[in-house]
This record gives structure tokens, sequence and C-alpha cells, in this order.
């Protein structure tokens, strides 16, 4: 059973992404309050759960959450700033969009940008000890998946409604065979002879 708060007595706002590995499409990020006798008996890492699961908590999230954003930051700006920064960004750019500022905020993983100079705390597989984070997981992976099946219209080939834009090796070879399209992440060099890299961005420093 997952915990439901760190701090009974504060406003705590749950963090986490999802796509940080892709080769395509944007890193999204979700910022989640609950009330603090939330509690649903499948509610995990979403990395855990069936889509089928996953979709019926996002109804169930939104439906009980205080409050809830989803941002996401794209390929282009990953680009530009490399990934670890727009994970950072995205989960900003969540939390900017929650009505209420948070006093504390739990953040799955084991680095983050201080946000407004807001108390944080970094969990390392927060999402399957902490309520909060195991939603923001759940809404950062729903929003996420249902976007890249938008892109999956325009460039089929990559078959993105299944992989979701990660390194597959159906993904990989589509790539060997289509070259990139205008989606996918440039700065990741994931053509030819480095398409089998190893994308390990839990230890990527910011540059």
């Amino acid at each position: 059973m997952l915990k439901p708060y760190h701090r009974k007595r504060k406003i705590e706002a749950g963090c986490d992404e999802a796509g940080r590995g892709c080769f395509a499409g944007p890193v999204s990020a979700a910022a989640v309050v609950l009330p603090k006798n939330f509690y649903h008996p499948e509610l995990n890492d979403s990395k855990q759960l069936t889509p089928e699961v996953r979709e019926t908590l996002r109804v169930y999230i939104e439906k009980k959450a205080l409050y809830y954003a989803v941002a996401m930051v794209d390929h282009e700006e990953i680009d530009a700033i490399n990934i670890l920064r727009a994970s950072f960004k995205a989960m900003h750019l969540a939390l900017e969009q929650l009505p209420v500022e948070p006093a504390l905020i739990l953040v799955d993983g084991n680095r983050f940008a201080a946000w407004r100079n807001i108390q944080h705390h970094c969990i390392i597989k927060g999402d399957g000890i902490y309520a909060s984070i195991a939603a923001a997981s759940i809404l950062a992976k729903t929003y996420r998946d249902k976007y890249m099946c938008t892109l999956h219209e325009e460039f089929p080939q990559y078959n993105w409604v299944q992989n979701k834009g990660y390194g597959t090796p159906e993904h990989r070879r589509a790539i060997e065979e289509h070259g990139l399209c205008k989606y996918h992440r440039k700065s990741f060099n994931i053509l030819s002879a480095q398409i089998e890299m190893d994308f390990d961005f839990e230890h990527e420093e910011i540059a």
C-alpha cells in the first residue's frame, strides 16, 4: 500500500515525468495534489500497470484529486536544452498550472531543479512509495501515450501507437529503413552505428 502523504499538515504535490528515454516525441510531466485519504487498491508506479488499468486510474485520479496538471516539452526544446533540463521544465510547467502553490513537492528520482524556492524531496522509485507521485506518473504516461497516438497518424511507419516512441527493436528497424522524421530527437544520435546506444538518462549531467 502506498503512503498517502509525507507531511500530513502540508499541501503536497507529487511530480513525475514520462518519455524521458524515448527516441521521439515530447517529455511529459504531471503534478498532482491528492486528498490525504486518497486510496485506490491498484494505484502504483505506472510502469507496473497495464494500459487498461492506467486508463481506469487516470479517470479516478482526475475525479478524486484536489488539483492536477499535465505539461509537455516538445522534441525541439529537448534538442535545444537537453532531456534532463526538459524534464525539469515539464515538471515546473505542470506545477505552475496548479491553482494553489504547494508547500512541499515530492519528486520521483534522484534530482530536481528547485521551483519557486518551494521545499522538495527527491525520492528514488517514489512512484512506488507515495500515492501522489504514483498518480502523477499515471497522468504523465497516459497523456503522453495519447499524444503519441495522434503523431502516429502522421507517421504510421514507426508504429508509435504501439511503442509510443521508445527505442524498441521495431522502432529501430523503422528508423533504419525510413530515417528520422521531424518528431525524432536529433540530439539523441540514434542513427546508423549509434542506434544501439544504451540511454541511461538517470545519470546524465546537465551541460
